[in-house]
């Protein structure tokens, strides 16, 4: 008997995603999409739902991140050895690419939560010695370059995930795509049910498209253009040939000019649904013709909240980690208990800032978090717009700022973003402590939701899809100060559970002055003044935010409205 033996009998939902964090070890992952994935399946784990979930390997990992002298980052491969952190397991199975067999092996890591419950993660290995040496680094690099790399990935998660899991005896029923990016398994499925109308040669070719959206579930993520995979049909018939699936089928359900991954999914997906209320509503202006629900997505508390807090949320909602909603009773905690706690998470933070960016942050001044994939309609620069008006606040009113976040290799954009950021932190050395840890990653997640006073969020409306950072910060007890945008336009009490840069309705361009009047007027002197009231809201935050935005509740909705549909 198999790690995996126990698990084919039961399980029934299979969640594909390009990338899943399941350890800071395994370099499976970039940014948010990974981050929720993972959060996802400890979820499961936590709530014994009957889920298989299945990522690519990602030998070489993202991006390991340095910042030259000129502020620019210099991107490392971010390799890691899957022999430490997972178990290879003995299927193979072969998808055709370029008319040729390219071999797939799956490894193995389970997920346990804390109540004994597991769910299995299959990681996807092309690294073969059976695989032509062209072959053999598809898996190797997430999200590498090239259109046809791309392209290839996505076969070998879709096409490929899906024969695994027959490979393996699982019986799924429900398949979840998480994003574009495993679309082509909803292609593989409606590959294996044609219909022929005729006799002969001359019978025509179709397709049970209701029967594949039967059992699919389609999660998109990202209002932005770019965030939408395409693909020339000529490589996809160049790649995937003539025997897997006709053009013209494609281009009936995956766009007429240029395969979409996007429109393949929605065609392909008896339900859809965006990842927050505003987003559900970007994604139904954006695709008119389908029915677009929206779930908000959620964070896994017991991942993200602090030791010392956690410790007294034992005390006031006991259980909270496998049930957040019961963290509803965290206005009933201590102040000095609250602050004590932010304290220890500010000092790790403080020491982290220290080791990995060589500046040193001062605990009794408040710390002004940001920490994104570095990318233009996030605005990682906006606190910057006005350096005169930064440094007149800070002079009557001092603060830090400490911020984070990788660009991806082909954004030229963000990558100067962080070089700007960097000329910024230089202007601002002698009145503002600006710090810039490198390689964010999930440790560094961890220690800066938590340690961190106020979290900035400042994405252009309406590119933000969710933004679950400030969702890990709230379960601290970490006050947000954001655009009204994603999940905080349904988070935002003012005043209560953080502050919202701009009016509602008012355009972007108000968001700079709106932020530096709110940090002038409100943020810094209610931390300088009244410590009392800082602490009810830090109380407020984790009651009204952290027992609402979590995976739990999230997967309890996916459970119910998308799998048992």
């Amino acid at each position: 008997m198999t790690s995996l033996d126990s698990f084919v009998g039961k399980t029934r939902i299979a969640y594909f995603s390009m990338e899943i964090a399941i350890i800071p070890e395994m370099h499976t992952y970039s940014g948010g999409l990974g981050v929720l994935a993972g959060d996802t399946a400890r979820s499961c784990a936590d709530l014994n739902l009957p889920m298989v979930f299945l990522t690519l390997l990602s030998r070489e990992g993202y991006l390991r991140q340095e910042i030259g002298i000129d502020g620019g980052q210099i991107e490392h491969p971010d390799p890691w050895k899957p022999e430490l952190w997972a178990e290879p397991l003995g299927a193979m199975i072969s998808v055709r690419i370029e008319e040729r067999d390219v071999w797939i092996k799956p490894w193995l890591r389970l997920l346990r939560s804390p109540n004994g419950n597991e769910v299995p993660v299959l990681l996807l290995d092309t690294r073969l010695d059976e695989n032509l040496p062209e072959d053999r680094d598809i898996t190797d690099r997430l999200y590498g370059a090239g259109e046809e790399y791309r392209l290839k990935q996505e076969i070998v998660l879709g096409v490929g995930g899906a024969r695994i899991l027959d490979a393996l005896g699982f019986g799924i029923e429900t398949f979840h795509l998480n994003e574009g990016h495993a679309a082509l398994l909803a292609a593989e499925l409606l590959r294996r049910h044609p219909h022929r109308n005729g006799h002969g040669s001359t019978a025509a070719v179709t397709f049970d498209v209701g029967r594949i959206r039967d059992r699919c579930v389609f999660t998109t993520h990202t209002p932005v253009e770019a965030g939408h995979d395409k693909f020339s049909y000529e490589l996809v018939q160049r790649l995937l040939g003539n025997d897997f699936l006709p053009i013209d089928a494609f281009r009936a359900v995956g766009g007429t000019d240029r395969l979409n991954m996007t429109c393949l999914a929605l065609h392909l997906s008896g339900f859809v649904n965006g990842v927050a209320r505003s987003h559900g509503d970007t994604a139904r202006r954006m695709f008119p013709a389908f029915d677009v629900r929206d779930i908000t997505n959620g964070v896994h508390a017991a991942s993200w909240v602090h030791p010392a807090l956690g410790k007294i949320f034992d005390v006031v909602a006991p259980g909270w980690g496998h049930e957040p909603e019961l963290l509803i009773n965290a206005d009933r905690l201590n102040d000095v208990d609250v602050w004590s706690a932010h304290e220890t998470a500010k000092a790790e933070l403080i020491a982290l800032v220290a080791e990995r960016a060589g500046r040193r942050l001062d605990p009794a001044l408040p710390i002004l978090g940001f920490a994104r994939r570095m990318t233009g309609y996030k605005r990682p620069d906006l606190i910057f717009t006005n350096l005169e008006r930064l440094r007149a606040i800070a002079r009557r009113q001092p603060f830090q700022l400490v911020m984070a976040g990788k660009a991806h290799p082909q954004d030229e954009g963000g990558k100067q973003l962080i070089v700007a950021i960097h000329r910024h932190m230089r202007e601002l050395e002698h009145d503002i402590t600006v710090a810039f840890v490198p390689n964010y990653d999930l440790s560094v997640a961890r220690t800066l939701v938590a340690g961190a006073d106020v979290w900035l969020n400042t994405p252009m409306p309406p590119m933000e899809a969710s933004g679950t950072s400030g969702m890990k910060a709230a379960l601290n007890g970490v006050l947000n100060l954001s655009v009204l945008d994603g999940w905080w336009s349904e988070g935002c009490i003012e005043g209560e559970t953080g502050w919202a840069v701009g009016e509602p309705g008012a355009g972007p361009d108000s968001h700079a002055a709106s932020l530096f009047d709110k940090l002038e007027e409100t943020v810094l002197p209610l931390f300088r003044e009244d410590r009392a009231r800082w602490t009810w809201m830090m109380k407020e935050a984790i009651s009204k935010l952290g027992s609402r935005f979590n995976s739990q509740r999230m997967m309890r909705r996916y459970a119910s409205e998308a799998y048992l549909r």
